[in-house]
């Protein structure tokens, strides 16, 4: 999913209505599938540079970095962190969560 289904984001109202129906259906997952020890979670990135937002204007890169309390943009490897997370045995009594891996640019 993405922060944006959190947040919402003005300008791409479909966009944030396809993420936020994603953490409802994690969320509804989790409830259907727990009684076979199944967790579902997910997680919501924040900004991470890929070929696709490279086209995005410099000044709005610059001001979602203003907005990154970490001072920096996310990474896959930040991602895949998370992502491993959830897939552990140490996440095993975690289900319908979403983990904002984001910098701490939505804080909820």
């Amino acid at each position: 999913t993405s922060v944006s289904g959190l947040a919402g984001q003005g300008g791409q109202s479909n966009y944030s209505a396809s993420k936020a129906g994603l953490i409802g259906l994690t969320k509804a997952l989790a409830k259907e599938l727990g009684g076979r020890n199944i967790t579902v979670n997910a997680v919501a990135p924040g900004f991470v540079p890929t070929e696709l937002t490279a086209s995005l204007p410099e000044e709005l890169r610059a001001k979602m970095l203003e907005l990154t309390p970490l001072g920096r943009f996310g990474t896959a490897e930040d991602m895949a962190n998370a992502v491993a997370f959830f897939a552990s045995d140490e996440a095993s009594y975690v289900t319908g969560q979403v983990l904002s891996v984001d910098g701490g640019m939505v804080m909820m």
